[in-house]
């Protein structure tokens, strides 16, 4: 997924939030200035997501030695709460106007939901490819919200046309504030949990170390971690028990747990410290100084 698809995405939308506001003020529909609110609100989220898209593809340095993979997280974080925040206030703005319902011009709420929709459909599919990054499946969540949002201001405003239920407005516009509430809680649930180190939801721990355990001279795995960095990246930590051997047989024992966790469960990280088996951890044992050179 390119950069530059979601700079010419938030440059639709810009054009979309001033068509949609004309829309809503002339047509009088609560709805549309709603999603012209909700759709303004992709514009810092599809600005942080390309920003974060960016920083991602920075090698590591000295002081991010993991390099820049959570910045796609962490600006699905920043999103999910602002769309929470959005989707609240939308929910107030809705209620509202139930208690005093006005009418509106359904020939603007038509045609400029009609607008709205060809652009966030057209944002939905050209995003559809990245849905497995959480960066990206936040905008994609949301513009997918956004264009059912269109499709049912434009039903509404026919239901409106021929039955004059002006108070459809106003429960479109709730509806719409409780699907944005509902998918945005689930993105900032999963990029919280790869903030706080959480262990990535499709591994268990038990599982990578029975794989681990699986391998010739591996007595026991224990202190074993596993976590995301982002875009999906994961990586492991562990310490692995093995009999005494020669440091060459050590190194090959390294390399066979680093490759069955990274072909059987995608782990590109993985840091092993082996252990002496039988070794008491308390037994205070040290390796003896080495010999003096001549």
């Amino acid at each position: 997924m390119s950069a530059s698809v979601l700079g010419w995405a938030m440059v639709a939308t810009l054009g979309l939030v001033v068509a949609e506001v004309f829309g809503g003020f002339l047509g009088r529909s609560v709805a549309l200035l709603n999603d012209a609110v909700h759709n303004l609100s992709d514009v810092p989220a599809l600005g942080i997501s390309w920003l974060a898209m960016r920083l991602a593809q920075r090698p590591a340095d000295s002081d991010r030695t993991y390099g820049y993979h959570r910045a796609g997280t962490l600006a699905a974080f920043t999103n999910a709460i602002l769309l929470i925040l959005l989707s609240l206030w939308l929910g107030y703005e809705a209620i509202e106007r139930l208690r005093t319902p006005q009418s509106v011009v359904e020939s603007w709420m038509i045609w400029t939901s009609l607008a709205a929709l060809a652009v966030n459909g057209g944002i939905t599919l050209a995003l559809v490819r990245g849905h497995a990054d959480l960066n990206l499946r936040s905008i994609l969540v949301h513009n997918f919200g956004d264009a059912l949002s269109n499709i049912a201001i434009i039903v509404g405003a026919f239901i409106i046309r021929f039955t004059h239920a002006h108070w459809i407005d106003p429960i479109l516009g709730l509806a719409i504030g409780l699907l944005v509430l509902y998918s945005s809680i689930g993105i900032l649930r999963e990029s919280a949990h790869i903030l706080l180190e959480g262990r990535p939801r499709e591994m268990k721990v038990e599982e990578v170390a029975r794989a681990i355990l699986s391998l010739e001279q591996v007595v026991e795995v224990h202190d074993v971690h596993i976590w995301s960095l982002g875009g999906g990246h994961n990586a492991l930590s562990c310490h692995a028990r093995i009999p005494d051997m020669h440091m060459d047989e050590c190194e090959k024992i390294i390399r066979a747990i680093r490759q069955k966790v990274a072909a059987q469960f995608g782990i590109e990280h993985a840091t092993v410290q082996l252990e002496r088996a039988g070794l008491p951890a308390t037994s205070g044992y040290v390796m003896p100084e080495p010999a003096p050179k001549p």
